[in-house]
């Protein structure tokens, strides 16, 4: 069968990228083929986008010196980390032709057996705060197979305008999976099921990625790999490496985090990243994706939680494998970076609910 997923795959990020790949492969080891469709709104793209996120940001776009300086130091690094994901999709991923709006894919939407939406937060806000209902599969026939696996909110709180669209959206489709248990309670709370399942990129055991590792120059290190900007993540990892005695790599599509602790590798190659993740001594992370890594490659880490209402996801995933000991509780708590992980639980249970997963995967295809 042809499978048709619509994702957050074409995001400047590492788990957007990482996770359409991911389940790309899960799709084929179940003996189906699989195309990305590859919808970039205008708006979203690299050469818009901090002009898109500027119109949300009041405090640098009310005046035209403020918003020009905004773009003189945020655009370039977008647009030249943006060419190499772009590289890198092309790459790595199945893609359909080039779809830029809602009304192109309507209009000539791409042919499948199965129209699926994919992980990563393609059920929260697109960047121009907006909500875009292409990511409920608003374009495919309510007729059609329409499915979701491991799909994400990115965020708890469910107004009543959220409320209405994701029941006007999401009745259509014949089978529902997320990511998160708390998505499961709240699509609950609309009358709609779901099971939790795996996000891809656990689909997948270090046996997969490894092809990807590629020779790196630094031994022994502390790793950060940090989204947001909280400086508490920046302070914790400098104390921790002292401790450690042991150089402190900073990894990162944002050329702007040279100015935080850490050396900088810049937007390193999509094997590069994960094979830093893989060696790293001990990784301080507030990102879903390189906490989700670092429990799949048995990498000790400390868990810096999100400072906005992303962190569910984090929560989610600790909880599932037992790993919540690792959340940084206190700032000076630096003795965390010495305690061993063991991981046994957290492999075991990878195990089955890989499993148990790719069956759901496979049962919401074929039936």
């Amino acid at each position: 069968m042809k499978v048709a997923v619509i994702t957050r795959h074409f995001i400047t990020n590492y788990g957007s990228l990482l996770q359409a790949m991911a389940t790309q492969e899960a799709v084929r080891r179940l003996g189906h083929s699989c195309e990305i469709i590859d919808y970039i709104r205008e708006d979203e793209s690299f050469w818009q986008r901090e002009k898109t996120l500027l119109n949300r940001k009041s405090s640098w776009n009310r005046n035209k010196p403020r918003r020009a300086l905004y773009l003189a130091l945020r655009q370039p690094e977008s647009i030249a980390s943006g060419k190499k994901f772009d590289r890198w999709q092309k790459q790595y991923l199945n893609l359909t032709k080039r779809y830029t709006d809602l009304e192109q894919l309507c209009s000539e939407p791409p042919e499948a057996d199965v129209y699926m939406t994919g992980s990563d937060q393609v059920w929260g806000p697109v960047e121009n705060g907006n909500y875009d209902s292409a990511y409920c599969l608003s374009f495919v026939n309510c007729s059609r197979r329409k499915i979701a696996y491991a799909a994400s909110f990115g965020h708890a709180e469910l107004t009543e305008i959220l409320r209405a669209y994701y029941e006007a959206w999401l009745i259509d489709y014949h089978r529902i999976t997320v990511r998160e248990d708390g998505a499961v309670k709240m699509l609950g709370t609309l009358g709609i099921k779901a099971s939790q399942v795996l996000d891809p990129t656990l689909l997948l055991d270090t046996s997969y990625w490894e092809q990807y590792f590629k020779p790196i120059p630094h031994t022994k290190y502390i790793l950060i790999y940090q989204i947001h900007n909280d400086r508490r993540l920046s302070e914790y990892a400098r104390k921790a490496a002292r401790k450690k005695g042991l150089p402190l790599i900073r990894l990162s599509v944002s050329f702007h985090q040279i100015s935080r602790a850490g050396k900088l590798i810049w937007a390193p190659d999509p094997g590069t990243f994960l094979t830093y993740i893989k060696n790293a001594e001990c990784m301080i992370t507030d990102s879903f994706h390189g906490t989700a890594f670092a429990i799949n490659f048995n990498t000790p880490f400390i868990e810096v939680m999100p400072n906005n209402k992303t962190g569910t996801r984090n929560k989610s995933i600790l909880q599932l494998t037992g790993l919540q000991n690792r959340i940084l509780q206190k700032e000076e708590d630096i003795a965390l970076v010495d305690q061993e992980i063991d991981f046994q639980y957290a492999n075991r249970i990878l195990e089955e609910k890989r499993k148990e997963s790719l069956c759901i995967l496979k049962d919401m295809i074929e039936s």
